[in-house]
């Protein structure tokens, strides 16, 4: 059985929350006995989800690219429950998909914004609270992609490869003040990005069946784990849940 820490009375900040991973996410969460902050840029949808998830639920509306919207939401989430103990950087996008010759720069830059910049954002909203609290953990959602170029991807492979060095120089910097900094690269799953880049028709990845996704519950199941001492051994690392022995370590689909 997997050494599933106890998240009773913490505090968990999820971008991204509106589907996917981030909804998965805070469900598991909150059925672990966690309070948690649901943000994304769809409002309404993130209500909805709190409102089945019950009164330690909050949704934020938040465009993770505006730094001013993600300093807010976390004041937002201290006011509400006093602390934030985890934070969840999953929101990210890949639209839109195309040879880098033929690209938007305004849609090129903006996947660096929501993906990147966002992250870091987020990071840079929670520290002061972790700093004061005595400290805290940062997951981000990596990707194989930030270490294997992908035709079409040059914007989303960029992204997740400066996110992977984030997550480095985070740990660098903060693990002597308490606050654990992980990565997690999922695989293919199940969410609507994998029928964004199906449609796109470019790179093997479009071709893949839908049942070769996991489901982005395994995933919330390994974020969950990942706040836990049993997985400190992996901090300022990227986990990859492609790896069977992490999801029987992780209980993912358990």
């Amino acid at each position: 059985m997997p050494d599933l820490p106890d998240l009773g009375e913490q505090t968990v900040v999820i971008t991204g929350a509106s589907r996917g991973i981030g909804a998965a996410s805070a469900r598991i969460f909150a059925e672990r006995g966690a309070s948690v902050a649901l943000l994304a840029r769809s409002g309404g949808e993130i209500a909805r989800i709190a409102s089945e998830i019950g009164p330690r639920a909050l949704a934020i509306p938040c465009d993770v690219a505006e730094w001013g919207q993600c300093a807010a939401a976390v004041a937002q989430a201290v006011e509400t429950f006093g602390r934030v103990d985890v934070l969840v950087n999953n929101a990210g996008i890949i639209e839109p998909i195309g040879p880098l010759a033929d690209s938007d720069p305004a849609g090129w830059g903006r996947v660096i914004d929501v993906n990147l910049k966002g992250a870091y954002h987020m990071a840079r909203a929670v520290l002061g609270q972790m700093h004061a609290q005595g400290g805290g953990t940062i997951l981000n959602i990596g990707s194989g992609a930030a270490h294997h170029p992908l035709e079409g991807w040059a914007h989303y492979c960029a992204s997740k490869a400066g996110l992977h060095m984030l997550t480095r120089c985070l740990h660098l910097e903060e693990s002597g003040r308490g606050i654990r900094v992980m990565s997690l690269s999922p695989g293919t799953v199940a969410t609507e990005m994998q029928r964004e880049i199906r449609a796109s028709g470019i790179n093997p990845v479009a071709a893949l069946d839908w049942s070769a996704h996991i489901p982005p519950e395994w995933v919330a199941e390994a974020l969950a784990w990942m706040c836990g001492a049993d997985a400190d051994e992996f901090l300022g690392q990227e986990i990859s849940l492609r790896e069977e022995a992490i999801r029987r370590r992780v209980g993912a689909g358990a």
